[in-house]
């Protein structure tokens, strides 16, 4: 099998996908503008061959890469990056080279929020109400449908940047006035928690891995806000949250992915709500998390699926695993060694994190596992205790 994985090296922990095709047997193709002496050694190991396109913005230079791949190994099987940032770049090799996976015939519902929306009706889930935002009219007369408070982001947007809380008449006034020059979907705010939704299905659609997490806060404020983030994992997956899920799944006709869906249960009703669809894994330590609460290898059940369709391990969801930033803006009372001296063996994991997702992550992360929630709390409160 000819795997092209692009952008191998970012975000950092993904170049284990890399290492488990590797494992399996699998030729590893990588595509990035990184130069090789960069890459980590793992990644390199794994790599059959890595080309360095200059531009990774220059389409022809993405189809020479592909093939030059093509002429030297055969055809292409998959070309994946497991981020969302090349979506379309990935649909739009794949219809040009004929390659299993997600083509441009479906890319635009999992890629812009309006339409993700309709999808989510199809489902049979609740979604927020929304309008697209084209002149600011549209914006006035949603808000007078709605009320305020409501959030504007970006049709085509990743994760939480370039979004708005929007509370009132003159903050709305300032967004349509510096809002960048791109298309924004505006929604009613929805009072609640987040609860994700992700796993992994085979090659014909088949729920093979599944968890959710749960949020101390969103990721949008947590970017806008300067707070702290941590969420966890759930050991017992509530059954609206699961048939949302699998509902969900079904109406994208999702296929051979590692998938990350975000739903908020509405305080007011309890009710699952739609939020949106990420048809890659989840950012920043997840997949990690995935492991640590399950005693599983993600990276190699996901290598397994896409070269024999199958999911070998056996999970249980033993554990609670949280994620707990900690930011460099903020005086905490606890250091870290003493941290691991007051919870090191709840500790599964630490390490800096990577720039671009300190805004949302913080500048350190803190892997916890335990079996209570009461465990996972101690923890947290301990890491985010201030002077």
């Amino acid at each position: 099998m000819n795997y092209v994985y692009i952008s191998p090296h970012f975000p950092p922990n993904f170049y284990n996908f890399c290492v488990r095709l590797k494992e399996a047997g699998v030729n590893v193709l990588g595509l990035a503008d990184e130069h090789y002496d960069n890459l980590r050694p793992e990644l390199k190991w794994a790599l059959k061959e890595y080309y360095r396109a200059e531009n990774m913005h220059s389409y022809e230079q993405l189809i020479s890469a592909c093939g030059y791949f093509t002429h030297k190994y055969g055809k292409i099987d998959r070309i994946d990056s497991h981020n969302e940032y090349w979506l379309q770049t990935e649909a739009n090799l794949r219809t040009d080279f004929n390659v299993f996976g997600v083509k441009n015939d479906q890319i635009l519902d999992i890629k812009y929020k309006s339409r993700m929306k309709k999808k989510f009706i199809e489902a049979g889930v609740e979604v927020a109400r929304g309008v697209i935002i084209n002149r600011k009219e549209d914006a006035i007369e949603f808000i007078k449908e709605v009320g305020y408070p409501v959030v504007a982001k970006p049709d085509n947007g990743v994760g939480a940047a370039n979004t708005y809380k929007i509370h009132n008449k003159e903050e709305l006034e300032m967004f349509l006035n510096t809002r960048h020059q791109t298309v924004y979907f505006m929604e009613e705010f929805i009072e609640g928690k987040i609860f994700t939704f992700d796993g992994l299905v085979d090659k014909n659609g088949k729920l093979v891995f599944y968890t959710s997490h749960t949020y101390s806060d969103g990721i949008m404020e947590a970017v806008n806000d300067d707070a702290h983030v941590f969420y966890y994992s759930l050991r017992d997956i509530p059954a609206d949250l699961e048939k949302a899920g699998r509902n969900t799944l079904k109406a994208f006709d999702v296929k051979e992915k590692i998938f990350h869906f975000e739903f908020f249960r509405r305080k007011k009703d309890d009710k699952i709500v739609a939020l949106e669809v990420n048809m890659r894994p989840p950012g920043g330590l997840t997949t990690d998390m995935f492991n640590f609460a399950n005693d599983i290898d993600i990276y190699r059940e996901w290598a397994n699926v896409v070269l024999y369709n199958e999911f070998k391990a056996q999970y249980s969801r033993k554990y609670h695993c949280c994620y707990i930033g900690r930011k460099n803006s903020k005086n905490y009372a606890h250091s870290h060694d003493a941290i691991m001296i007051e919870f090191g063996d709840r500790i599964a994991h630490h390490e800096q994190i990577f720039s671009v997702f300190s805004a949302a992550l913080g500048d350190y992360g803190y892997l916890a596992r335990a079996e209570s929630l009461d465990q996972i709390h101690e923890v947290v409160n301990f890491v985010h205790q201030l002077k």
